[in-house]
């Protein structure tokens, strides 16, 4: 799906910085698919159904802190799934990777985002935190006394990855209100298994907030570029989470973070990521920056198709791919001697024979 569509594009190796004229590239991968109407607008949540599909926004971050844009960067949107990512890392910060890894788990399901299935053949094990039961059960760690300052801890917290203050979206939020009775009777089996202490409606209810917050396509690419550059916002310059959360967050994107396609993803795209049914996709190239990408229509596992092919055409032409590389430069012949250590090229002495 993804080497057809970029074939024409110089392959560049992931060592190394970005290449120059970053801004035109990122145009480039916005106007070859800006005409693009493959997939379909998500509307099991009803409001979802109302977004425009011909919307396409498309945002570079770098971790010097530049920001290139294309199309409808700026349109606003519910954040979804992708919020899993950050809730993860936020709750990683405060409590500990090994707290995490016990309770939620690493791995991947291979089934869908929302399978009941998933809980019962692992012994309740949510398995991971980027599908609904490990999400719910990331959020339940967070740690404060109420629902409520979980909900605000939350918030904040995302907000100081993109940035900028994030708010909730009250029609979004409204609508999945009314038609999240599964991730309600997830949250009541991962209580039946011991893996909520909390009351697992009021939890659900929190998941329900954070995947209603409004973002941008450009909050996502700074997100996923705080995470690129150790925890810092590289706009703000704040730390946000420590370099080894990051680490782990990505780790778990590059494993998970696609659902059942994450496999196909890495082996095309190479890019740690995550996807969201509002159209949302952040991918992230350590150390480099992120991209950020909106647009409503989707495939059948919930992931934007334009959103797919831009990243895919950014991983090759920027050289983001972190599994490629090129051969290192030969070395200079040097004679045997000069390259031999004192060691090696002493004769051994009698005490040194067995």
């Amino acid at each position: 799906m993804f080497e057809a569509d970029v074939a024409d594009v110089a392959q560049h190796a992931s060592t190394g910085g970005l290449p120059a004229r970053l801004g035109e590239t990122v145009a480039a991968a916005h106007r070859r698919y800006a005409g693009l109407d493959e997939g379909v607008v998500a509307d099991y949540i009803p409001i979802l159904a109302e977004a425009d599909p011909a919307h396409f926004g498309l945002v570079v971050a770098q971790v010097d802190g530049a920001v290139h844009r294309a199309g409808d960067a700026g349109v606003a949107f519910s954040i979804q799934s992708i919020s899993k990512a950050f809730v993860f890392a936020l709750v990683c910060e405060a409590i500990g990777h090994e707290a995490v890894h016990e309770i939620v788990g690493v791995n991947n399901t291979g089934l869908p985002f929302n399978s009941v299935m998933a809980i019962e053949l692992n012994g309740g094990s949510p398995m991971n935190p980027m599908v609904n039961a490990g999400a719910i059960a990331t959020t339940a760690l967070v740690p404060a006394a109420t629902p409520a300052e979980q909900w605000e801890l939350v918030r904040t917290g995302l907000s100081r990855f993109a940035g900028r203050e994030l708010a909730l979206d009250g029609e979004v939020y409204r609508s999945e209100v009314l038609t999240n009775q599964r991730n309600q009777a997830i949250g009541r089996l991962l209580q039946s298994y011991g893996r909520l202490d909390a009351d697992p409606l009021a939890v659900v209810d929190v998941y329900t907030k954070q995947c209603a917050l409004s973002v941008t396509a450009e909050d996502l690419a700074v997100m996923g570029a705080t995470l690129a550059d150790g925890g810092v916002n590289p706009v703000t310059g704040e730390r946000v989470v420590s370099a080894e959360v990051c680490r782990d967050t990505l780790a778990l994107l590059a494993s998970c973070g696609m659902y059942e396609r994450s496999g196909e993803w890495l082996f095309e795209i190479g890019l740690p990521a995550k996807s969201g049914v509002a159209g949302g996709i952040v991918a992230v190239a350590p150390g480099k920056g992120a991209v950020g990408a909106y647009s409503p229509r989707l495939d059948p596992a919930g992931n934007s198709v334009r959103g797919q092919r831009a990243c895919a055409y950014l991983s090759r032409a920027l050289g983001l791919n972190l599994f490629a590389s090129t051969p290192a430069p030969a070395a200079a012949s040097a004679p045997p001697e000069a390259s031999a250590t004192p060691e090696a090229s002493a004769p051994p002495t009698e005490g040194s024979r067995a």
